[in-house]
Parts: C-alpha cells; structure tokens; sequence
C-alpha cells in the first residue's frame, strides 16, 4: 500500500477503504508518513469529501490510535457529555453535579479554553487547590465513590487527532464536515463513555454560525457514535447571544453555583434540564423526559447536586468552602459599569466579540501558553428582547488593568444593538436528534 495511491484515488473522488484509512493514519502517528503527504489527502478530502463509511473508519483508526480509556471497574451506564464550544458556557459545572446526584456516573475528560471560548478546567480552577491531574485509578476511584470526576485530556489519548488538526489548522483544511465530526468523535469514543450527549451550538458565539450546519454536523456525530455501538443524542441550541449572564472563569462558577441554588438563569437552567434529562435517559435512570426534568430539579430543590459539586471540588484537592460562599473564589479589582448609549430594546448581541472583550480583559488565551486571569469577565444585565434606559448598565465589567477596561468596554459596545422595537425571540432548543 503506497500513500501516494490513496491521495490520488481520493483527489480523483474515489472511497477509500477502511484499511487504506486505518494504514495512513497509524503511519502518521507513528512518523513513517511525512506531513506533505497527509497535507495533500486533507486537501483532497477538504474538497472531495468523504463518505458516512469513510468518516467512521477515520473516527475509529484515531481512536485506536492511542490508549483506549477502560471504564468497565466504574458501577453503572457511563454517559459523556461534549459542548462544541460558546460563550458562557458553563453547562458541565452545573450539569455534571445534577446528573450524579441522581444516580449517572459522571466520569469525564475536558480540555483547556483557547481563544474566546472559555475551557471547562480553567473554571474549575477558580477553586483555589483544583486539580485534573488525576491518575486513571483516582479517576476511576472518584467516580465510584462520589459518582463524579473530571480529569484533563492525557497525550495517549487518540494522539491521531491532535497530530491532524495541528496539520489540518497550518493548511487551511480544519472546516469540512467529516474532519470536524471525526475529530470531535474519535477523543469521545476513546474517551470510554457508554453513551454520549452532544451540545450543537449554533449563532454568532458558535463554531458552527448556521444552523443548517450545525444539525449537518450533528446528525453526522450521532452516525458515528451509532455506528460505534455508543447510544449517541445530539442537543442543537442557541448561542447568538451568550449562555446565562456571567462570562469570565470565576464569574461563570459562580452562576453556575447560583444555578444549584435554585437561582439561575432561565436559559442556562433550561439548557441544563434539557441536556440532563437526554442524559438521564441515556443512562437508564428516568423512562420519559417529564420524568427526568423532575428528577433534576429534585436534586436542585434538596441541595444534593450543590452538595455532589462540593464533594467532587473536595476530592480534586479543591477548597469546597467556595461552593457554599462565593466570596472565596477569585475577584477583579474594577467593578465597573458599561452603560447604555440609548433607550430601547436590545436586539442583538455579537456573541463570540463578548467573548473576545472577555480575552481582552485576560480571561482567555491567545495562545496554549497564554496565563489567564480566572477573576476577570462580564455579567450582562441585559439580553437580546429588553428593554434599556440610555445610561443604564447593559453589563458589569470585572477587570484588573483599567487600560484593557477600557478597551473591552468599547469593544462590547460595538456588539450591541439597541434598536426601537423588540427583536424577534429565537428558540434555545433547535432539535434533539438520536
């Protein structure tokens, strides 16, 4: 088998087979093919696309690529959840609690923020002592004894994947429907979970800006985790405006916390029911989704998901004080409102440019080795469809550098709109499709 038959067979439109797939891919990661080579066949698929069989042997061969995460010593149907990324975004803080807390083995991988989009570790390091740098036996002990643990992403898992979209990212391939589903799929898979719920985005905060092709990519997900054998439900929901009030680490942990005391965002807490509930049903634990929303919201009403998220903060080496009073968690020096420049209604809202006002302030990374500041962000105090008095404030800064500030508060104004009369109400649950 010669690397240069695959690339012209798949840059003349012809299929490639499942052990032409599993052979490219095991030389890459092993070095024996060279980076000019695979260029080329990312190009050719770029343009050629590739087939539903295709782009499931592609989610396999990285997914064997590396170690293959054995969860079978964990009691219990394992349900993963993945969000494709946003803006505020702080659903696995809020949602993993809940879901353990009734009786589904949270046991999950999650990654760091880069760009405009927050990472789940970096909040959860808002508690002072946080650690993901688990063991896979302290892993696995956690979850059996508290029903919950998230540990980083190790390099032995599906390393196929970072080696492609390191690649993929310097050579212009990284938006095509099959490279991005297989991609996402293979650290799932490998990931070990017995079913798995995905978060869709779609809008102006999301990778996926349409939402044609958010439910593409969707759809072409749930095939793959089908065709693996996984249980696999694919959640679409909004992101054109961001999720709850509160963007920045510290400030989303605390919503978050918020949430678990019964006091959360409608959105957030709708998002979080909707996505509790696929996983509810995933794992065996609610026959019908009226049955699992109650279920969700008991353990919200009896402060037993806000007691699960302290002990799973504890176990990870966490100060668990923090979840009881959010005083401790980290704080920006400025607090400082961002007035209305007009009266009316807000009408939209830039969602990725809050995010970036959230990088300026220095809430995110502009590269992996960028150092984040966990107590800067936002809170909004108005979302698209309310009303505002000129002067009033449309959020609440949180900054350390008065310069930056300044900067960020120009910037979000730039991404409102306020206009005479009252925008359209867009839906936060597009679909749910399985």
């Amino acid at each position: 088998m010669r690397m240069y038959d695959l690339i012209m067979k798949k840059r003349n439109g012809g299929e490639l087979y499942e052990e032409e797939i599993r052979y490219f891919v095991e030389g890459y990661t092993k070095g024996t093919i060279p980076d000019y080579q695979v260029s080329a066949l990312m190009m050719a698929v770029f343009f050629q696309k590739m087939t539903a069989q295709e782009t499931a042997a592609l989610t396999m061969a990285m997914a064997h690529s590396g170690d293959m995460l054995d969860l079978s010593a964990i009691r219990g149907i394992k349900v993963d959840k993945h969000s494709t990324g946003g803006v505020g975004d702080k659903t696995s803080l809020a949602l993993t609690p809940m879901v353990a807390a009734c009786g589904i083995p949270v046991a999950k991988m999650s990654g760091r923020g880069l760009g405009h989009t927050g990472g789940t570790i970096d909040k959860l390091e808002s508690f002072p002592g946080f650690t993901t740098a688990l063991s896979t036996e302290q892993f696995i002990e956690n979850v059996n004894k508290i029903g919950i643990a998230i540990m980083g992403q190790t390099a032995d898992l599906a390393p196929a994947d970072k080696k492609l979209y390191a690649l993929r990212d310097v050579t212009a391939t990284v938006d095509n429907m099959s490279l991005i589903a297989s991609s996402i799929m293979s650290k799932k898979l490998a990931a070990g979970a017995d079913a798995i719920v995905l978060d869709v985005k779609t809008g102006s905060g999301a990778f996926m800006k349409e939402e044609q092709d958010a439910r593409a990519l969707a759809e072409e997900m749930v095939r793959i985790g089908v065709h693996a054998g996984r249980k696999t439900v694919a959640v679409i929901s909004d992101m054109d405006q961001p999720l709850g009030y509160a963007v920045g680490n510290a400030l989303e942990v605390k919503e978050a916390i918020d949430t678990l005391n019964g006091h959360g965002p409608a959105d957030f807490v709708e998002l979080c029911l909707t996505l509790g509930s696929q996983m509810l049903l995933a794992g065996g634990m609610a026959e019908t989704e009226e049955e699992a929303r109650k279920k969700l919201q008991k353990v919200i009403n009896d402060g037993s998901a806000l007691k699960k998220l302290a002990e799973f903060v504890e176990a990870q080496g966490g100060d668990s004080r923090a979840v009881y009073d959010t005083e401790l968690l980290p704080k920006a020096e400025l607090i400082q409102p961002i007035p209305a420049p007009a009266s009316g209604y807000v009408s939209r809202i830039v969602c990725d440019e809050v995010g970036i006002c959230s990088l300026i302030l220095g809430g995110g990374r502009e590269t992996k080795e960028s150092e984040i500041d966990l107590a800067v962000g936002l809170v909004l105090c108005k979302k698209v469809g309310d009303y505002v008095q000129m002067g009033e404030p449309l959020a609440m800064m949180h900054a350390n550098d008065p310069e930056k500030a300044s900067q960020a508060s120009e910037r979000f104004l730039a991404a409102c709109t306020i206009s005479a009369a009252p925008p359209v109400a867009r839906p936060l649950i597009k679909a749910i499709l399985s």
